[in-house]
């Protein structure tokens, strides 16, 4: 037999090892942000509104390059508070691909904000929306033409969605709980190449700016989530902000990953950042990494000028 054949399968089996136990323990059913203290809608529906002004976001994630039907999604949120400012309206729309499937999140957000103290606010949110999900069986990685079952493609799957979420803060901090999705609906599996049962996901996020010196902010945060039925899932970081315009900064997800993060106040209305993961198990020795790129615009009203920090 062929060694170099040998070799390709081995690499291969490998390869699929890895990628079970990188499942197992992430339990990947709704897309990774490692960007996401500045996109934090997309997370929690209380966020809608609560930077006071006309804020949209564009986000593009190519996970674990080089590894065929590895995740990749786009994200696309608008939000801003209404007239009266205790209201806020948002919409959020996910393209999330992960090897035959592609699913799309489309969901209106909308917050409710009561004052609780001269400089903090607490913010009470609702989602609604849909999931659509595709699964083209022939993609897989599995694919057997005489398998009954890996014929049936899925073809535009609507299923409902809808979450809800808390978002307490002031100029200086905040902290945050949600569940995106209370629904439980059918999702693709990358590992058994199946369709299952959807899981609850449970959100706790929190942030804080320290003044370092005038040109000098240091502003950590952290992101847990919960799923059931598998390990506990927890992002901190750092990063710093200088002269109002560079922000540098490191992340961690626990046994998974380590980010480098840097953004850039172009203008008043326009940041853009980028993160690049490096994957600390031995999966790394089978991707390049992980990219995302993200802008986002601030349109602001007026004299209004952007919060400083513009950390959340």
């Amino acid at each position: 037999m062929n060694t170099a054949y040998i070799y390709r399968n081995l690499k291969a089996c490998l390869v699929l090892l890895i990628l079970i136990i990188t499942k197992v323990a992430n339990a990947q059913q709704d897309p990774h942000y490692t960007q996401y203290m500045y996109n934090t809608m997309s997370i929690n529906p209380a966020y809608a509104g609560s930077t006071g002004s006309l804020q949209a976001l564009l986000l593009y994630r190519s996970q674990w390059v080089g590894v065929d039907g590895a995740p990749e999604t786009q994200n696309f949120s608008v939000h801003s508070p209404l007239r009266n400012e205790k209201m806020g309206l948002g919409l959020n729309i996910v393209n999330d691909e992960l090897g035959p499937s592609s699913e799309v999140f489309a969901d209106v957000n909308f917050s409710y904000t009561i004052q609780t103290g001269y400089y903090t606010k607490l913010a009470l949110g609702v989602k609604g929306g849909a999931r659509l999900l595709n699964v083209d069986w022939s993609k897989g990685r599995f694919y057997d033409p005489e398998d009954v079952l890996l014929n049936t493609n899925i073809d535009s799957r609507i299923m409902p969605s809808v979450g809800a979420g808390a978002y307490w803060y002031s100029d200086r901090w905040y902290i945050g709980a949600s569940v995106p999705n209370f629904l439980r609906s059918d999702y693709y599996d990358d590992i058994e190449e199946s369709v299952l049962s959807d899981r609850l996901h449970y959100f706790i996020m929190g942030g804080y700016v320290f003044d370092i010196n005038r040109n000098l902010k240091l502003k950590p945060a952290f992101l847990v989530k919960a799923v059931s039925g598998a390990p506990v899932s927890v992002d901190v970081s750092a990063n710093v902000l200088l002269q109002e315009f560079l922000n540098l900064g490191v992340a961690y997800r626990w046994e998974d990953s380590v980010s480098f993060l840097a953004g850039f106040q172009i203008s008043r209305s326009l940041f853009v950042g980028y993160s690049f993961d490096y994957t600390t198990t031995d999966f790394n020795k089978y991707n390049d990494g992980t990219h995302e790129i993200l802008l986002r615009f601030d349109l602001l009203k007026g004299n209004n000028k952007i919060k400083s920090p513009r950390f959340f």
